[in-house]
């Protein structure tokens, strides 16, 4: 009986010792899965550091740049368009004008009514087209009949929803301006080639083409009396508002899909090789900032990659680093690699987390801006798109972290670009103690919905420019684009200073 008692006794203590080796082996091996994801959180945090120092230099490389592409065709990363806009609209304008926008999220119709001084904009209307799979078709195809067919179809049908509040002259023309996002060589206010598609289009017969061309082409393939007043990009069009509503507005940014700034050149900034002579003493220069690059960037291995494996390899680098179109993918891909070197999501590597660009920005921004105490939004969206069906609380916080990360550099990477425009412009120091009051317009869903975003890259200007940060406004351009591009018909309308009948 005792032997009995004393082998069993054995047993128990070996196999009580045999699990408590098991759970010390299996802690052990958890808490060296965290420590590599806490490594490579730590690893990418360096990397993508933005020190005021950094910040700085950033921001002459900006200014350089900007001088290079005034200076000579293919001087610059920076394209330094002109526009062709050197008649930004005053207030007087009137009557009725229609505006295209196409972008990388969207396509939007609409119709203003302007009256003049007193009354302004008497009535504005809008049709937005979200991409669905049918336009994503069209935008990855080869056809630019295609694409301009969709466009004029839409124009079609809200021109025939024009009501009695819309007042068009007897005898006159129906004149729009186009809103086109992305870079275009122009030739003319009414004209301008397509350098290279951008925010995932493919459409590669139109590259070269005049798109307004294009345009009037597929007007008269549908019958539609038309005339295209003004070919702007967005930016030019999100300047062109934000001027019409405040005179001190002297550059425009877009933070949303993709990426851009406009800017009010001086006449003498506008070297003699371009051949013009502003009307008005300015000009406006569509800077295509996308793709401004310098070895001060804080790029990552996941930038990189990024680029390697997008349509435009080594192309746009700036606009990867802060644009809304990649802020989530970059997301993706840093947790693909905590999930396949640390196991961050367990012993798996869930299937959709290898889906590129699965996870979208606004997804990112909702993670980000979640302030419950258990992260609940964080780990919904971790189940909803990645099928997660558990994630810890542990968890959620390294995303939440990754999340401060890339937003953090991407704002304040934005915050330097306007810096290096206002240096240009030598608007970024107090003259003589005077403060002259410069506005920046920005338009973009990134800016107006990302609070996290556009909290950094206000707070980012001011740390960057000290006591001349009071003399600078960052001003949310609501609608900006579309407006402009409608506002610029009208500036530019073929019955410019007649009187409405």
């Amino acid at each position: 009986m005792g032997k009995l008692v004393v082998g069993t006794t054995i047993v128990c203590t070996a196999a009580i010792c045999g699990v408590a080796i098991l759970l010390m082996k299996h802690h052990k091996k958890n808490s060296s899965k965290w420590e590599k994801a806490m490594d490579i959180l730590k690893e990418f945090e360096e990397k993508c550091a933005t020190p005021i120092g950094k910040l700085r230099q950033v921001a002459d490389a900006m200014t350089v740049e900007m001088h290079a592409g005034l200076a000579s065709q293919g001087g610059s990363k920076l394209k330094m368009l002109i526009s062709y806009v050197d008649n930004l609209p005053t207030g007087d304008e009137q009557g009725l004008f229609y505006a295209l926008d196409l972008g990388g999220t969207n396509f939007r119709v609409m119709r203003v009514q302007l009256g003049g001084k007193e009354k302004r904009i008497v009535k504005h209307e809008v049709k937005e087209v979200s991409h669905t799979t049918h336009t994503k078709n069209i935008m990855a195809g080869s056809s630019s009949d295609a694409l301009f067919d969709f466009i004029v179809t839409a124009l079609a049908k809200f021109v025939a929803t024009e009501g009695d509040d819309f007042h068009l002259p007897p005898g006159r023309q129906r004149e729009l301006g186009f809103t086109f996002s992305f870079p275009v060589k122009q030739m003319s206010i009414a004209s301008g080639t397509l350098i290279k598609w951008t925010k995932g289009f493919s459409i590669e017969d139109a590259v070269g083409k005049d798109v307004v061309g294009e345009l009037i082409k597929a007007v008269e393939r549908v019958g539609l009396d038309v005339r295209v007043a003004a070919l702007v990009n967005d930016t030019v069009g999100t300047l062109a508002g934000g001027r019409y509503n405040n005179p001190d507005v002297i550059a425009a940014v877009i933070l949303g899909t993709g990426t851009n700034a406009a800017y009010v050149e001086r006449a003498h900034g506008i070297p003699k090789w371009h051949g013009l002579l502003p009307k008005s003493g300015e000009m406006v220069i569509n800077m295509e900032w996308g793709n401004f690059c310098s070895s001060h960037l804080p790029v990552t291995e996941y930038d990189q990659s990024l680029d390697v494996d997008s349509l435009n390899p080594g192309e746009q680098i700036y606009e990867k680093l802060i644009s809304g179109m990649y802020l989530g993918e970059i997301l993706r891909r840093v947790l693909y690699r905590m999930a396949d070197e640390a196991s961050l999501f367990g012993d798996y590597v869930p299937p959709k987390l290898k889906t590129p660009f699965i996870l979208r920005t606004p997804d990112m921004a909702a993670m980000h801006h979640d302030n419950s105490a258990d992260l609940k939004v964080v780990g919904d969206k971790l189940k909803d798109i990645f099928e997660v069906p558990n994630s810890t609380l542990k968890m959620r916080k390294i995303i939440v972290e990754l999340c401060d990360i890339i937003t953090f550099r991407g704002a304040r990477l934005s915050a330097v670009g306007i810096m290096g425009i206002l240096k240009k412009l030598g608007r970024d120091t107090l003259k003589d103690g005077e403060k002259q009051r410069s506005v920046v317009a920005v338009d973009g869903a990134l800016f107006e919905h990302y609070i996290e975003f556009r909290n950094c890259l206000e707070g980012t200007i001011k740390e960057l420019l000290g006591e001349a940060a009071d003399s600078i406004v960052i001003e949310q351009a609501n609608d900006g684009s579309g407006v402009g591009a409608a506002l610029l018909a009208a500036s530019h309308s073929q019955y410019l200073g007649l009187e409405e009948s």
